[in-house]
Order: C-alpha cells, then sequence, then structure tokens
C-alpha cells in the first residue's frame, strides 16, 4: 500500500455547519452590496462607479484563477520530516526509475561480467550475497552452484553499471563472506542458458568427433586443451593413457581419451570443480560411445579448365590414399609442408588425419584419387593451417580454397586467428594467406616464415572462384 492516497478518493467528511456559515455569510454580502449600491446609485458619478467596481471584481477574480491554476500542481516542498520517507520511496521504485531513465532518452550503460566465489554452507550466506549486488545495482542473470565438501562455490553472470570496476565488485562480495572471487568480463553468448548450452555441446560431439576438444573449451571456460597420444610419432608408448575414471587435481584434469591416450584440460587460474568434471567425464563418455565420426558432406566444384573436383572431410580412413598421394610429390613439395625431410609418412599421416586434434579437408578428383590435403589443427590455445598439394595440382587456385575453406571451419569453432609456419621462399603460401582477406602478421626467423591471421568478424572472404555443381 502507498502512503499517498489520490485527491479523488481522499474526501473529507460533509458537515452541515459549514454550509450553514457560507449561506449566512453569502446572505451578509449580499446586503452589504444592496446598501453599497443604493448609496452610489443616488450620488452625481454612480452609474461610472458600479460600472468600474464591477471591472475590478471581474479583473479580481480572473488573476484569482490563473494564480491557483498555476500554484495548484506545484511539488511538494520535501522537508526534514519527510525526506526519510521520499528516500525510501525512492528505493522501493529503483528498478521502475531505471526504466523511465531509459525511456526518457539517458540509457544507463550496463556490462556483462561472468562471476565465480565461494561461500559457506550455512542460511543467508548467499542472501548476504545478492544483497551486496543488489545494494550496487547489479542485476543477476544467471546463477550455478557447485557444491563442495566444504562450502559451495556460485557462479553467475551479472549485468552491472559500467561504472562499477571488478576491484571494488571483489571488495564487496569479499566484505560479505566470499573468498577465491574470480571475475572477467562475458559476452551475449554467455546468456544462454547452462542446459541449453550443454545439450548443444553434446549435439556438435555427437555428429563431429573433431569437436570433443572445443566442446570441452567452451563448457570449462577460458582453458586449454591438450590431446596427447598413447603411442610417439617414433612408436613408443608415452605413458599418457589416464584411469577410466579420469584424474582431478586442482587446475588440471586428466581424462581417458577414447581414441588411445589422454585428453588433458589446464586452467591454472582457477580450480575445477568436481561438477564440472562430472560434466567434462560425461561429454567424453558420450563421445567415446559414438565412436569415430566426421560429417559426410561433399561439394564438387568445377576448376577453370572444367575438371571436377571434391571437397570433403577426411579422417584416419584416408591414410592410404594420403600416402600414395605424398609419393607422387616432390620432395621440394614434401619439404615447403614439413620444414624439412620426412621419413615416415605413416605415422605423421595417423596423426594429422586423427580428428581429435583437428579438422582436415581433402580434394579427390573425379576418379577418386587424393591431390591435397587441408589441416586445421588445434595447438593449446593457438591453431595452426596447413596446406600439400601434389605438384600437377599446384597453380589453380585450390590451395587459397582450401585455406578459405579451413578459415571459416575455425569462425565456426571459435578460434580467433590462425596461423601457418612455412618457408621464406614458399610465396605460393603467401599468397594463399594474402587472398583470405584479413590482418596478418609475419614474422620471420632463420628461413621460417610465420604468418598469422586475425579472424576480423567484419572481414569478408572473397567468394569461392569455382563453380559448385549439383549433385
Amino acid at each position: 500500500m502507498t502512503d499517498v492516497t489520490s485527491a479523488k478518493t481522499a474526501r473529507r467528511p460533509h458537515h452541515w455547519r459549514r454550509d450553514l456559515v457560507e449561506l449566512a455569510a453569502l446572505f451578509t454580502a449580499v446586503a452589504v452590496a444592496d446598501a453599497i449600491a443604493n448609496m452610489i446609485g443616488h450620488g452625481p458619478d454612480g452609474p461610472f462607479l458600479l460600472i468600474a467596481s464591477a471591472v475590478a471584481l471581474i479583473a479580481t477574480a480572473a488573476f484569482h484563477t490563473w494564480w491557483a491554476r498555476r500554484h495548484s500542481h506545484a511539488p511538494p516542498v520535501i522537508t526534514s520530516d519527510t525526506a526519510g520517507g521520499a528516500k525510501q520511496g525512492a528505493a522501493a521504485q529503483g528498478v521502475v526509475a531505471t526504466e523511465l531513465a531509459g525511456q526518457g532518452g539517458e540509457l544507463l550503460e550496463t556490462s556483462l561480467w561472468r562471476m565465480r566465489t565461494t561461500v559457506r554452507d550455512t542460511p543467508g550466506s548467499l542472501a548476504a550475497l545478492c544483497t551486496a549486488l543488489a545494494l550496487h545495482r547489479v542485476d543477476i542473470l544467471t546463477l550455478q552452484t557447485h557444491p563442495l565438501a566444504e562450502g559451495t562455490v556460485d557462479e553467475f553472470l551479472l549485468r552491472a553499471p559500467a561504472s562499477l570496476q571488478a576491484q571494488q565488485l571483489t571488495r564487496e562480495i569479499s566484505a560479505v563472506g566470499g573468498s577465491n572471487t574470480w571475475i572477467e568480463r562475458a559476452d551475449t553468448h554467455d546468456l544462454v542458458d547452462t542446459p541449453t548450452r550443454v545439450l548443444g555441446l553434446a549435439t556438435r560431439t555427437a555428429l563431429d568427433a573433431a569437436e570433443l576438444p572445443l566442446a570441452l573449451r567452451q563448457l570449462l571456460g577460458r582453458c586449454t586443451i591438450h590431446s596427447l597420444p598413447a603411442v610417439s610419432l617414433s612408436g613408443r608408448p608415452t605413458g599418457e593413457t589416464p584411469p577410466v575414471e579420469g584424474v582431478l587435481e586442482e587446475t588440471v584434469m586428466r581424462l581417458r581419451d577414447p581414441n588411445g591416450g589422454a585428453i588433458t584440460v589446464e586452467r591454472p587460474y582457477l580450480p575445477f570443480t568436481p561438477t564440472e568434471f562430472a560434466r567434462a567425464r560425461a561429454l567424453v563418455e558420450l563421445d567415446a560411445r559414438l565412436g569415430p565420426r566426421i560429417p559426410r558432406s561433399e561439394d564438387v566444384l568445377t576448376l577453370p579448365e572444367g575438371n571436377e573436383i571434391t571437397v570433403r572431410r577426411a579422417d584416419q580412413g584416408d591414410v592410404q590414399a594420403a600416402k600414395a598421394m605424398h609419393d607422387r610429390c616432390s620432395d621440394r613439395t614434401l619439404s615447403l609442408r614439413y620444414h624439412g625431410p620426412i621419413g615416415d609418412a605413416d605415422r605423421y599421416l595417423n596423426h594429422l588425419l586423427s580428428p581429435r586434434f583437428g579438422r582436415t579437408l581433402a580434394v579427390q578428383t573425379a576418379s577418386g584419387k587424393l591431390v591435397a590435403l587441408g589441416h586445421l589443427l588445434w595447438d593449446g590455445d593457438e591453431t595452426e593451417v596447413a596446406l600439400l598439394i601434389e605438384d600437377a595440382w599446384q597453380r589453380r587456385g585450390i590451395g587459397s580454397e582450401l585455406l578459405g575453406r579451413l578459415v571459416d571451419l575455425a569462425v565456426e569453432a571459435g578460434c580467433e586467428s590462425v596461423y601457418a609456419v612455412t618457408q621464406s621462399s614458399n610465396t605460393g603460401m603467401v599468397a594463399a594467406m594474402r587472398s583470405l582477406g584479413l590482418p596478418l602478421d609475419f614474422q620471420i626467423e632463420e628461413g621460417t616464415l610465420v604468418i598469422t591471421a586475425r579472424l576480423d568478424a567484419t572481414a569478408v572472404r572473397p567468394r569461392s572462384r569455382f563453380e559448385q555443381a549439383e549433385r
């Protein structure tokens, strides 16, 4: 209920004595006016005086009406007695006041934050934390709880005034009992609720085995994913096979890779919770049950000279065809790709074609012969692109086509940049990278050239110069 009552409903009680007094005053006024009129009317200037009196009365009545209307809607004066009540009313209407301010044209600038803090597992601890946030006009958009043996980790998505700094927010949380507080900027992608996001990641993993490392990274936030094979390229066991149930060690979790070896997840700035470890294990178990799989879509393109080629995803089932292509490549082509002589192509190809370490695109002719490979390789927090094109099929635009498609895959995976390592004399790779139309960084050291392309969302990659055939 409000303390202010509408003027239409707050009517004073009716008193008959007041009506009697008003009626007596009216009769008295009429009698006095009649006496004055008779006295003035019998004088020499009587008519003129009556007219002047009437005009003065009308002017006075008009001025009184104007004055009353002008000051009847003036804002109330807040005295020291009413100031406290006014402040309480403003606090109660804080949300409405913010909305009205936005409608008035002055929008309140806000920022999104992801925050995680540990609180005691006692009644009222979360309420105290939420009250501290509310006092600073911070809106809680989502909340997740991660139970621990002692205490609870609460993870928030917050919308706060842009003027509120992370350090100030951390101090306020610490003052009400929060500890080990971690906070970072968020974006609109974080607005998706957790169950929806997890189901989306599971769907992507089910469709493509190469998605597992990316799904783990998106599930756990900023972290580094390493896929370590059970056998090294030289054929020796690496000893990197954790137990089936996995291992959780503060900021590191090690999970058994369904393809053999281990998947190591590191997040040095924030320990993993048992809840996060269970979610990661569930995603890996899903990948293990589904087995090897890649999307089987194919694009048939027509080269300028009229030959048709097919671009498709490749996996470890293409090792023999890829090895046959390596045998047809010249030593110079292989040296530009691998930065030196290559002894045992089988083991390299088995690693490169594994969906666990990235994505591979293959180009084959109408007869089914493999003539080019394009690799998008996960390298910790970075992403590498690499191309190998058979000598007889070079200088036809296949490299630029493959590179553009690999960049599209990197954008879909949420990568911020891709890099290519080659020799400084490899003008073909330089031209292919420049054809992307993206900002490039060049680093040269002892004849090795590293080209990094920043995946600017505003940049538009040139369309394919090949015609796509319908199948």
